[in-house]
């Protein structure tokens, strides 16, 4: 038996829909049904620990050239109504549709975990002593559509450095808000709630990854992840949590939402990779989700490893096997 939920997104996905995009849309639906099939064999080191990350030097110019792009702009309008945030649904245009039931003020972060200066901070107060600056970046979602969006954010690096992590930190584990009250779709189990995240420490620490409070110069919309989501871009957009309240320094790879479900088919890393099929669908090429009209059925483009971030990033997985740490 589906659960209600299911069934209610099933019967109002509109004829127009029903297109090659159809599996990956109903993602969720299709992940319930496998979770009780057996594991791929890439799952076989999905608890283990990888090799120890080489120690490199990411210069400032080589970081910042990382900060801009030509390519055009996906609109605003196209960036706010086409989302994945399945606490307000499951479809792409339910989180823009949802009621504004999301309370972002006031708003704290807890942080925590193997650091020096345990606390708390409060979004206001991570604004006064960080200025959100603009970074137009590239992001790839693992169904296969892309966007090209001026995000307002804060280096990560800046506000993990205030906590004082110590030489146990070797990973960053995040937390969403889950309250059923602000968000419908926690309700229903359909994912083992609250959202959960990580990255390791020098993927935390990198100059591209930033803690999100804004987009085409405006507040977070709800539907985006208000008011504070983390962005790495050169990572699948699943990688990207929204309305973080927690954030923890570990010392072992901690567990993640979509891993928990199906560690087969999302992997920790999630690095964007043409080379690394999904199991069930190919990461070759994507959709361009931009220009004047937003065309969802655009001509697919070559998916670029790491997003196109490789001369940024890439350094930091030398000697990693990126087809076994998918």
């Amino acid at each position: 038996m589906f659960p209600r939920h299911v069934l209610r997104d099933a019967l109002r996905i509109p004829a127009a829909e029903v297109t090659d995009e159809t599996v990956y849309r109903q993602r969720r639906r299709l992940l319930t049904a496998l979770v009780g099939t057996p594991a791929l064999a890439l799952s076989a080191c999905s608890r283990a620990e990888p090799p120890a990350p080489p120690k490199v030097a990411i210069t400032p110019a080589q970081a910042k050239s990382g900060f801009r792009t030509d390519e055009e702009l996906t609109r605003y309008q196209d960036v706010t109504s086409y989302n994945n945030f399945y606490e307000f649904g499951t479809g792409k245009n339910d989180p823009s549709r949802a009621p504004r039931t999301l309370r972002t003020s006031p708003w704290t972060v807890t942080v925590g975990g193997e650091c020096a200066k345990p606390g708390k901070i409060s979004l206001e107060d991570l604004l006064k002593g960080l200025k959100p600056e603009e970074r137009i970046y590239r992001m790839r979602c693992v169904e296969g559509w892309s966007m090209v969006i001026p995000w307002l954010g804060v280096p990560l690096a800046d506000v993990l450095k205030k906590f004082e992590p110590t030489s146990k930190a070797k990973y960053v584990a995040f937390t969403s808000l889950a309250d059923p009250k602000q968000m419908p779709e926690v309700r229903y189990r359909s994912i083992n709630w609250p959202y959960r995240e990580g990255l390791r420490i020098d993927e935390a620490m990198h100059p591209l990854t930033i803690l999100a409070t804004g987009l085409y110069g405006k507040a977070l919309p709800q539907q985006n992840g208000a008011p504070l989501r983390l962005v790495v871009p050169w990572k699948y957009g699943f990688k990207g949590i929204k309305s973080i309240i927690e954030i923890n320094f570990v010392e072992t790879m901690p567990e993640t939402a979509w891993h928990d479900l199906q560690p087969s088919e999302y992997g920790f890393f999630s690095n964007v990779n043409p080379n690394v099929d999904h199991p069930r669908w190919s990461q070759k090429t994507e959709r361009r989700i931009a220009g004047k009209t937003g065309n969802l059925f655009a001509e697919r483009i070559p998916t670029r490893i790491f997003n196109g971030y490789a001369p940024q990033v890439a350094s930091l997985y030398t000697g990693l096997d990126l087809k076994k740490w998918f």
